[in-house]
């Protein structure tokens, strides 16, 4: 039975770059340190940094999209610290918007704004 998304991994080959890069992209630090994985909590859902996994490329495998509370806000401060716009904010329906953005280590990343998700502690 899924309980829902817990982890997200990404490529990090320069895994201390990756680091210091998402510390500075989330505003926090990993909760987990070590040579083969970094791991931070994101609002209880863990994101990962691994050293040996290639990143996805467009197309690929299934995009992970990160909940934000202001899309166009954290679409800026990713691309402020180095990431690239791939897609521009765009509405989906029903008040729901996501964009894209590819982060200095080839990894895509989705965010969402979804005023109707409500996460749970499963």
């Amino acid at each position: 039975m899924f309980l829902g998304l817990r982890t997200v991994t990404l490529s990090a080959p320069d895994l201390t770059a990756a680091r210091e890069w998402w510390t500075g992209a989330l505003g926090f630090p990993p909760y987990f340190n070590e040579p083969f994985y970094v791991g931070f909590n994101v609002g209880g859902y863990e994101l990962g940094l691994v050293p040996d996994q290639p990143p996805a490329l467009s197309g690929d495998g299934p995009i992970s999209y990160w909940g934000v509370s202001e899309i166009h806000a954290a679409r800026q401060r990713l691309i402020d610290h180095g990431a690239v716009g791939v897609t521009d904010v765009t509405e989906v329906g029903d008040g729901i918007k996501v964009a894209t953005v590819r982060d200095p280590f080839g990894n895509l990343v989705g965010l969402i704004e979804n005023p109707h998700f409500k996460g749970t502690s499963n």
